[in-house]
């Protein structure tokens, strides 16, 4: 179930061996001494999932679908086994007949950017702070022969393998517990990089890009995702504790701003893809994520406004080369 050799493996096929030779010792490490306490009984319950025929899976659904014959009953106990490893943040999926209504409607995101990025077909792509894994997911349905998705968050790990139990393993989709400090540097080996969600929780957002064109191979493509103000060049908002309730919140620049940033650090045709105000509707609680979201972040009096006085979560999605 956890079992590092295929990855090892993929990476050599996808000329990677460098990052292939590390891995293991990369892959102790996170499982030895940075090891989740409840990580055993999350492995628990996936080994606790049954086994069922799966006849068809969609990677290109807005729901990540596994459809296969399930029981009322062996329906009720995958939906049991799965609350237990709450919250689901990043989503949706539909396994066997049991949604998994996540916090986050990540198909939106997929929707706004999937039209811009450069054809996904025979990339290698690299997905950092993949959450669960579900864009890599998205990403492997449109074509990619090598998809990596690092994020230090082993719940997220435990996530990925329960949706790999029920749409297979046969696909190229790899997660692994690192966080970007630990990708090799210079490897310059990634057709496509995302990185979505991760730019303002960096205390170095410069230092962040360059890490990301490190990963990229010569002509490569950034796909980045951020927080973003409204404003002009030179604009940053800098929160003075929290934003959105949010601690690890450093950097939100405007969109003009964050251009200039991405070409700083040595990237070339930068382009906005997208920016957007997120809504209640995309980032909600649920069953399957019962804390608090962003309903609880804003100002109760003024939605457009943080219950700390800032402007609301505004996202751009940016493009460039490397």
């Amino acid at each position: 179930m956890m079992d590092v050799a295929a990855t090892v493996q993929a990476l050599r096929e996808h000329g990677l061996g460098r990052w292939a030779d590390l891995l293991p010792a990369q892959w102790e490490e996170a499982f030895g001494a940075r090891r989740h306490g409840d990580l055993d009984r999350w492995l628990g319950i996936i080994a606790e999932l049954p086994e069922l025929p799966t006849t068809t899976v969609d990677l290109n659904a807005a729901a990540i679908t596994s459809s296969g014959p399930a029981s009322d009953a062996e329906r009720a106990c995958i939906r049991d086994l799965l609350q237990g490893l709450k919250p689901w943040r990043k989503g949706p999926y539909d396994l066997h007949g049991v949604l998994i209504d996540t916090e986050w409607r990540s198909d939106w995101k997929w929707d706004r950017l999937a039209d811009h990025v450069q054809p996904l077909t025979g990339r290698r792509v690299l997905d950092v702070g993949c959450g669960n894994g579900y864009h890599c997911w998205r990403m492997a349905g449109a074509g990619a022969d090598l998809v990596v998705g690092i994020d230090p968050t082993q719940l997220f790990i435990a996530q990925f393998l329960a949706v790999r139990h029920f749409v297979g393993s046969q696909w190229p989709v790899h997660l692994l517990p690192l966080g970007i400090e630990q990708v090799p540097p210079g490897l310059k080996a990634f057709d496509t990089v995302f990185s979505m969600g991760v730019l303002y929780h960096r205390r170095s957002p410069m230092d962040h890009l360059m890490e990301l064109r490190d990963t990229l191979r010569p002509g490569g493509e950034l796909v980045l995702e951020t927080l973003v103000i409204e404003g002009g060049a030179g604009q940053v908002l800098v929160p003075a504790d929290r934003y959105a309730k949010m601690r690890n919140v450093w950097f939100l620049p405007s969109v003009v701003e964050l251009q200039h940033w991405i070409r700083r650090c040595g990237f070339s045709d930068v382009r906005v893809a997208d920016v957007s105000t997120t809504s209640t509707d995309e980032q909600h609680a649920t069953d399957w994520m019962d804390f608090e979201s962003l309903a609880d972040y804003l100002d109760p009096a003024d939605s457009s406004r943080t219950i700390e006085g800032y402007p609301a979560p505004r996202r751009a999605i940016l493009l460039a080369r490397a």
